[in-house]
């Protein structure tokens, strides 16, 4: 069981996605990584997210950035967002990923946000779990 899923729609999004597993790892949240695009493997992407048991997944993708509403369309956890910049400073990734239809709510993050998309994840799983809670806090104070 991990706590949350990290997906990356493409390799060059690695980056993106090792950011956030730092983030992910300095607060002790299992998490899970894999690679799939929602364009060029959608059976593979349904496939991970319809068999993991994690809490809270954060999918990382550029340009036309389907992944992540892909994904909130087909589970029922928190999913969010992280827009890559790879074409127009990443404004057409950030717009694809925030402008979600009614009942498929994405939340999203800066772009090329990796850290910040672990972070809320973190808030997210704090919000049930006393000691993150604690070292979430204390990580606030420096």
């Amino acid at each position: 069981m991990v706590d949350v899923l990290v997906i990356a729609g493409s390799k060059s999004d690695k980056k993106i996605a090792d950011d956030a597993l730092a983030i992910l790892k300095e607060f002790g949240v299992s998490s899970d990584f894999q690679l799939a695009s929602a364009h060029r493997a959608p059976d593979k992407v349904e496939g991970i997210v319809r068999n993991t048991d994690a809490k809270v997944i954060i999918a990382i993708a550029g340009l036309s950035a389907a992944l992540p509403g892909f994904i909130a369309s087909r589970v029922t956890v928190p999913v969010i967002g992280v827009p890559v910049n790879v074409k127009l400073d990443g404004l057409d990734a950030l717009l694809s990923t925030m402008q979600m239809p009614d009942g498929v709510p994405v939340a999203c993050v800066s772009i090329d946000g990796g850290k910040n998309a672990a972070m809320l994840a973190v808030e997210i799983l704090a919000t049930s779990n006393p000691g993150l809670k604690e070292k979430l806090a204390k990580y606030r104070k420096g």
